[in-house]
Parts: structure tokens; C-alpha cells; sequence
């Protein structure tokens, strides 16, 4: 597991051993406990993947995409895990929505799908967090999706199967979203390859590849959870 993390002032990386709770940075060995969980990469761009899920378009009763719809958050949108999620003074129902995220550790620009792996340093959890009413409100998306927090990931990067692992997202410990990847209509390694044609990826750049079924509104004092098998548990409140 990759992390990020501040230490006594200072931002730090290193190697996480979650079953030690320990983490390695510089010839360090820091228990867990003892630092602040960052974001675990600066992205130059997060690319959101809209209808990625059979289930999701059947929920929503749409006929599934023939290519991926693209929708970009600004990394100013980026929360790590622990931090407060706001609601906007402009909105009336922000929605969660858990993903899986596709961390890029490479310079990428127009990669065919079956090199795509290699330019994948990791997998995340992700919140596509939404002001519902103004995405409905102003047609396009960009308001919606791009308010300061809207965009939670993290605990951490792990190398994982992104085709075959278990998605849960939980609201005050009630089951809200349950899936699994193998329901991804584009699957990892196509969306980098789709994407990599329009724009060119950097180090550090999240591609978030949509959601289940079964998204809904969030509350402020809520306590969310975005879990995913075998990278960790994606934890924020909601501002009150």
C-alpha cells in the first residue's frame, strides 16, 4: 500500500503493511496511529466516468453507453480520508456516490488497452460526491461535481484484480451500494486507453470509474464509507 501522510509538519510518503498497521517511509518505521493520513496523491486532473455500471443504467432505466461520458473534478476538490465533506450553502441534496479509482503512475498519451497496466501505479477508493439538485438544475455538471471536498479518496493506493473486487459504500453503517467490478460496462484498462486519446495522463491523475446502483442523499452530521476488497475503507462526515 502506498500512503501519504504529515508528520510533524512535514508531508511524507511511504509503504503501508495494513496488517502491522506500520508504515516504512525513508528507513522510518511510523505506526499508523501516529501520523495524519493525507490524500495519498496529488492529482493534475480528475477524470469522472459517468453510467459505468449495468446495474446502475437498468436502475436508472437508460440504454447502456456505446463509449465512456467523460466529466473532469478539479484536484482543488480533493479530500483525504477523515476530512469533512461541506455541504454547499447553494445546495439542498448532496449525494454519494462510490467508486473505484484508477491511480495513473505514469506519462501516458493515446495507449492501446492491453499496455494499459503499465501505467497504473494503483487503485483507490473514491466518493463522486454531488449537489443532486444543482447537476439537475443547470443540465451540465460541472457545479455540481466540483465544490471544495467533493472529491474523497484514498485511504491509500494498493495494487488489486480491478475486475473481480467487491464495492460497498455504507452511511452511518447502513449498506447503501453493494457491487462488484465485474459489472463495469468499460473496464479499467479501456478506460485508459479511451481517456488517454482525448487528454494526456500525468503521474498522480485519478480516473474514477462510476458507480453503482443505489445512490442517495447525504446529511449533514452522516458518517459515509466507501469500501472496496483489497484496498481499505474510504471514511468522511459530513460537515454540520
Amino acid at each position: 500500500m502506498i500512503v501519504r501522510f504529515r508528520l510533524d509538519g512535514k508531508v511524507r510518503g511511504g509503504s503501508l503493511s495494513v496488517e502491522e498497521n506500520r508504515i516504512v517511509s525513508s528507513g522510518d518505521v511510523l505506526a499508523l496511529q501516529d501520523v495524519e493520513l493525507l490524500a495519498p496523491c496529488q492529482p493534475s486532473k480528475i477524470v469522472c466516468v459517468g453510467l459505468n455500471y449495468t446495474e446502475h443504467a437498468r436502475e436508472l432505466k437508460m440504454e447502456l453507453p456505446a463509449e465512456p461520458v467523460l466529466f473532469l473534478k478539479p484536484p482543488s476538490a480533493a479530500l483525504a480520508t477523515g476530512g469533512q465533506i461541506v455541504y454547499p450553502p447553494s445546495s439542498r441534496q448532496v449525494d454519494y456516490e462510490g467508486e473505484l479509482a484508477v491511480v495513473v503512475g505514469k506519462r501516458c498519451k493515446n495507449i492501446p488497452a492491453e499496455e494499459a497496466e503499465k501505467y497504473i501505479l494503483g487503485y483507490t477508493c473514491f466518493n463522486d460526491v454531488t449537489a443532486r439538485d444543482l447537476q439537475r438544475k443547470d443540465v451540465q455538471w460541472t457545479r455540481a461535481k466540483s465544490f471544495d471536498t467533493f472529491a474523497p479518496f484514498g485511504p491509500w493506493i494498493a495494487k488489486i484484480d480491478p475486475s473481480n473486487a467487491n464495492i460497498e459504500t455504507r452511511v452511518n453503517g447502513a449498506v447503501k451500494q453493494k457491487s462488484n467490478t465485474s459489472d463495469l460496462i468499460f473496464d479499467t484498462s479501456r478506460l485508459v486507453e479511451f481517456i488517454s486519446q482525448v487528454m494526456t495522463l500525468e503521474p498522480g491523475d485519478l480516473i474514477a470509474t462510476g458507480t453503482p446502483p443505489g445512490v442517495g442523499p447525504l446529511q449533514k452530521g452522516d458518517v459515509v464509507e466507501v469500501e472496496i476488497e483489497g484496498i481499505g475503507i474510504l471514511r468522511n462526515s459530513v460537515a454540520p
